[in-house]
């Protein structure tokens, strides 16, 4: 395997402390390897909406992961993390990662942005995560035995993040991985009723999945004072995206890391042992 970095030149990461951001750190610490996490509150604070922030943490550093805040789906994304990716590559940082999302018009156009500026680059381009469950926000209603969402029936082939993080890893590490779009996702497709009924077996507790309709559901949001634009980031992921255009399995994994991704049902078993979704958690 060949590195981009001596010990001196620390990867960074933006979005250090996500849910992929933070394992991608922990493996690369773990091989010893330097990292810089990006992020508002980091001794050296990266801020997307504070492009004054971004020379600062780029300096100095060997390779870059970048993700974006609070979603690629978000108008202006793109040209944000075009203007970063030109911005690394005059201060030297030619080895990009991006994570990217699937189905996301917004989220492709930050992908040509990365692909134009110079960099050498490798898109990882994801599926809906399976720690949406167990670390965001249907965590609370699976705890609370009822998971509502407006919709019926479509299939999400959800991706374990510790699998995003083993190839965004390989990906900063490995010169075979430059010029690479690897699309990824679980082994097999799910509903969100299916993945519920997982979780539910896996606990050994009841907790039923409703569909319900979009307006009542966005009524949530309202009522618990959500910030505008996260709120319409949740109305286009659930009136748009997951309208079934992403019903199908790819091999981005496999490709990636010559293994298969893991499966839905071990997330769920995994999280229910380490009590994941027991209330004092």
């Amino acid at each position: 395997m060949t590195t981009f970095h001596s010990s001196k030149f620390p990867i960074l990461i933006i979005g250090g402390t996500g849910k992929t951001g933070r394992r991608v750190g922990e493996r690369l610490a773990a091989r010893g390897l330097p990292v810089r996490i990006g992020s508002r509150n980091a001794s050296q604070a990266f801020d997307w909406e504070n492009p004054a922030t971004w020379a600062v943490a780029l300096e100095g550093v060997s390779a870059a992961y970048i993700t974006y805040y609070p979603d690629l789906a978000v108008p202006g994304a793109a040209q944000a993390v075009g203007d970063v990716a030109r911005l690394a590559v005059r201060k030297g940082v030619k080895r990009l990662v991006l994570l990217s999302g699937r189905g996301e018009p917004e989220a492709q156009r930050a992908e040509q942005a990365l692909q134009a500026s110079g960099a050498d680059w490798t898109i990882v381009r994801a599926s809906w995560f399976a720690e949406n469950f167990s670390e965001s926000f249907f965590r609370d209603p699976i705890l609370a035995g009822e998971l509502a969402l407006p919709v019926n029936g479509v299939r999400e082939p959800f991706i374990h993040a510790d699998d995003i993080a083993d190839v965004v890893v390989a990906a900063l590490t490995d010169k075979r991985h430059i010029g690479e779009l690897y699309e990824v996702t679980g082994p097999r497709l799910v509903t969100f009723a299916e993945a519920t009924a997982e979780i539910a077996k896996a606990t050994g507790r009841d907790i039923r999945f409703t569909t319900v309709s979009h307006d009542s559901f966005m009524q949530g949001p309202a009522a618990n004072d959500v910030p505008a634009d996260i709120a319409a980031l949740i109305d286009e992921l659930f009136r748009e995206v997951l309208d079934g255009r992403n019903e199908y399995v790819t091999d981005g994994v496999q490709r990636a890391l010559q293994r298969a991704p893991r499966d839905f049902a071990d997330f769920a078993n995994a999280c229910a042992a380490g009590g994941t979704w027991e209330a004092s958690k």
